[in-house]
């Protein structure tokens, strides 16, 4: 009974490992396709947290009018709205966010948005020291919805990069948001 036992626990985590592998697989190919379909971004992600991002954003966004933007869990409404009023951005095409409690929330909370208005490219804005790991989740989270994204990094404070540690963390809860629409937050 115990070796029945250990086989079947055996065969079920190559099943597991075997439909890891085949996700892992497809994202690369669904990335490769957006980017080719679509070359260049159409829409603007800033993910909230950074003390700078969304004054940057609100400049950067200066160069695309016609590019709709999404903040995810920024600045306060009222303040975020003013900062895009001062630089001249249209209420129409500003979309705040408040869902997100962490990095890997900002996405899964948007990714279905994405979607369903067929963006195929971003420009994906965070500071300096949080693009690596945002890039982490975001080649998981956007790629396995074939959504490409161009990071575009806001000089900040700490210069410092995020650990290792929490770059897998994440990694592996945007694998398991992706298995079973579950983030672990």
């Amino acid at each position: 009974m115990k070796l029945l036992a250990y086989r079947l626990q055996k065969t079920w985590m190559f099943f597991l490992a075997g439909i890891i592998v085949a996700l892992l697989l497809t994202i690369p190919t669904k990335l490769a396709i957006a980017y080719y379909q679509t070359p260049k971004p159409q829409a603007i992600l800033t993910l909230g947290g950074g003390s700078n991002r969304e004054e940057f954003t609100a400049l950067f966004a200066q160069y695309y009018p016609d590019m709709k933007i999404w903040v995810s869990s920024g600045k306060p409404l009222h303040k975020a709205r003013a900062i895009f009023h001062t630089a001249g951005i249209a209420d129409s095409r500003l979309y705040l966010d408040y869902r997100a409690k962490d990095t890997v929330t900002n996405f899964t909370t948007l990714v279905d948005v994405f979607h369903q208005q067929q963006i195929q490219h971003l420009f994906l804005i965070t500071s300096e020291f949080h693009l690596p790991r945002a890039k982490a989740i975001a080649t998981i989270i956007l790629g396995s919805r074939g959504i490409a994204f161009t990071p575009i990094p806001v000089q900040s404070q700490p210069t410092e990069l995020e650990s290792v540690f929490r770059i897998l963390r994440d990694v592996a809860r945007s694998l398991l948001w992706i298995i079973t629409g579950y983030t672990g937050a």
